[in-house]
């Protein structure tokens, strides 16, 4: 399957009469916007809100984050089985809005979510300090159910980022990637002397708002299967989960997942990358055996020498890293994994609440236990009451200034699993 990613470059925003791109500016009508993002009968009101790099601005409880796109050519079209149908994505022509973001904000769902901060120190950890951000402000209809505002919310997103992408379709891209993943036995047979590498992408799907979707359908209701590379770039998986910000994956980064591009950058050249294996994280023992025994089947079935395995939250689901890695490797496949870690403020704590000899190859997103101060900003976005309460707060969190005293679990994106960001630790 070959996609090809057109990426329009973004260096600025602006509220304008008219939604459209010139010169690098993206225009943003926020009447326009703001009518076809509360389309739904659960908000009762939306505001639209313009967040630059280096703005004295916090954004908070932060939702989603999502990037702009649209379907130029090929099957399928944006955010399948929300948006557009169900129809295969990742091949074709897609267009970017590179640079935008559409982040959703609003009164608090639940108690993971999470800042962003435009300037200061907040912003070194968070990927979303560094693109220009449309934030689509939602507030609910009284009396919804926490799923319900949750989904509410989610849709918002998802429309606004539809209806920003649209404007690139007639755009000439100031770059196109190409990226492209044979059927098996033809991509098997593309480099048969590089040892083959797989991925095995842990998608959060453990219910009380920890939710992925993959072409509409609730992760958790999914069996382990093998994807094409390009559905991921392509929006296949989308979040609609409140797990703890800091490694939480935003629809966002599911779009740019770090570790297909890295391995699309390295196929041909060090190793043949010859697809990915999407797998669920589990509540019970006896869904978390079936899984994980039904990775490394998939993993040995399509024949490779070795994997890299991707998590996304901690605790629980560190129960499910370890089994497929365990039993990837029982097979004689190689696994690296890519986690985070929760070690407590000194970080002398146990990192993960599991571990096994056999995963003696790991990379890590850094420590989320990590305190950081927040000073005061000029403008805040969404509500800091929740400060207080969301995961990496605590009583006293938000100073009486507006600054906040919080771990780095609060950042979104500050330790993500994916390595999408910049932080990381290292042993001694």
């Amino acid at each position: 399957m070959r996609l090809e990613v057109g990426n329009i470059f973004i260096n600025n925003i602006e509220l304008a009469d008219k939604t459209e791109v010139k010169d690098g500016v993206l225009y943003v009508n926020s009447q326009e916007l703001a009518k076809i993002a509360g389309s739904d009968d659960r908000i009762a009101d939306v505001q639209i809100e313009l967040a630059k790099p280096g703005d004295k601005t916090r954004i908070v409880p932060v939702k989603d984050v999502i990037e702009p796109r649209v379907k130029v050519s090929g099957s399928g079209g944006m955010f399948p089985g929300f948006i557009s149908n169900v129809e295969t994505v990742g091949n074709g022509r897609t267009h970017v809005l590179k640079g935008a973001a559409v982040v959703t904000c609003g009164k608090i769902v639940g108690f993971q979510e999470g800042i962003i901060d435009m300037s200061g120190p907040g912003a070194e950890y968070t990927p979303f300090s560094t693109t220009f951000n449309i934030v689509v402000l939602c507030n609910p209809v009284e009396g919804l159910s926490q799923h319900e505002h949750e989904a509410a919310v989610r849709m918002a997103g998802f429309r606004a980022a539809a209806y920003l992408g649209e404007v690139a379709k007639a755009i000439e891209p100031d770059e196109i990637e190409v990226y492209e993943t044979l059927p098996l036995k033809d991509q098997l047979a593309q480099y048969p002397n590089l040892p083959k590498v797989a991925y095995v992408y842990m998608l959060q799907s453990q219910g009380l708002l920890h939710d992925t979707y993959v072409y509409g359908v609730d992760a958790k209701r999914i069996i382990p299967t093998i994807i094409y590379p390009t559905e991921v770039m392509d929006g296949a998986i989308v979040s609609g989960n409140c797990v703890s910000a800091c490694d939480k994956n935003p629809t966002y980064v599911h779009q740019n997942n770090p570790l297909i591009r890295d391995l699309y950058e390295r196929h041909g050249k060090d190793f043949n990358f010859i697809g990915v294996v999407i797998t669920n994280e589990n509540v019970t023992l006896a869904d978390k055996e079936r899984s994980s025994s039904m990775t490394a089947k998939l993993v040995e079935f399509l024949g490779a020498d070795a994997v890299i395995i991707s998590e996304e939250g901690f605790g629980n689901p560190d129960a499910d890293l370890v089994m497929n890695c365990n039993k990837i490797e029982e097979k004689g496949i190689k696994t690296v994994l890519v986690t985070d870690e929760y070690a407590g403020r000194d970080g002398a704590s146990q990192s993960l609440a599991d571990s096994t000899p056999a995963g003696n190859a790991v990379v890590t997103a850094g420590n989320a236990n990590e305190i950081i101060e927040l000073p005061p900003m000029e403008k805040v976005i969404g509500y800091t009451d929740p400060v207080d309460v969301i995961a990496g707060g605590f009583a006293g969190s938000l100073n009486k200034n507006g600054g906040i005293t919080v771990e780095i679990q609060a950042i979104i994106g500050a330790t993500n699993e994916l390595g999408f960001w910049k932080l990381t630790a290292r042993g001694y």
